[in-house]
């Protein structure tokens, strides 16, 4: 991408996953000494006065963080569904088709 551009920053892997009116996007960067980081955006889009722009929210998680990151998130979200809302179909929001951007390669790994 041409915003990283002078930047010595360098995209490595992109994915973006629509979810209704928010989009995810999470991007593998490397700094210039080749250190990994991901950065996870949530894009809003919404209106003004003289049209539209789009409200961003950005996460910085680097790399001896992904474990404890990705278990915690792990922890919460199996704490929704077999403790707070056992009965609840949660199978219903998947979605293989356009829901998510396959573009780049596979499903993003943390562990």
């Amino acid at each position: 991408m041409d915003d990283n551009k002078g930047t010595g920053k360098e995209e490595i892997y992109s994915k973006r996953v629509r979810a209704g009116k928010r989009t995810y996007f999470f991007d593998i960067k490397a700094t210039r000494s080749n250190d990994y980081y991901l950065t996870i955006t949530e894009s809003k889009k919404r209106y003004k006065e003289d049209g539209f722009y789009y409200e961003k929210h950005k996460i910085f998680l680097y790399k001896e963080d992904f474990s404890k990151f990705s278990g915690a998130l792990n922890e919460c979200i199996d704490h929704v569904k077999e403790e707070l809302m056992p009965d609840f179909d949660f199978t219903q929001f998947e979605s293989n088709d356009d829901e998510s951007d396959d573009s780049m390669t596979s499903d993003l790994k943390w562990d």
